[in-house]
């Protein structure tokens, strides 16, 4: 049974830094793409970065380019989001997510909540201003 569990979420002040995980386990994720999306209360999910697992691919929401990094640890099948100069809007819960990388690279399919099969439980992210 594939699992992604996410801890690590929390209040930070604006201007600070978070890094979110994401331990996938339950199958082979070499063919896979891993996405973070976020969703603010009253808002539709949207898109914050998505990579390959392969790492050769990393695309990221102009929102937050130059701010946020994915990466990935193949040894412990974790992805990471490290969050810096955090911003009130930036105040979501933020989801991983795990799907086909053909999906991933087929048009802009990597923004497409659609495009990933497996989703964590979510983790709250609160930026105070």
């Amino acid at each position: 049974q594939v699992q992604l569990v996410e801890p690590g979420g929390g209040l930070v002040q604006a201007g600070g830094s978070l890094r979110l995980s994401c331990a996938a386990s339950g199958r082979s994720f070499s063919s896979y793409a891993m996405g973070w999306f976020r969703q603010a209360p009253g808002k539709e999910r949207e898109f914050v970065t998505a990579m390959t697992w392969s790492g050769g691919s990393t695309r990221y929401a102009d929102s937050v380019k130059g701010r946020f990094t994915i990466s990935r640890d193949n040894a412990k099948n974790t992805v990471y989001l490290q969050m810096n100069s955090l911003k009130p809007e930036d105040t979501a819960v933020y989801y991983c997510a795990a799907g086909p990388v053909g999906r991933y690279y087929y048009g802009l399919g990597y923004l497409n909540p659609a495009s990933y099969d497996y989703w964590g439980q979510g983790t709250q992210v609160t930026v105070s201003s």
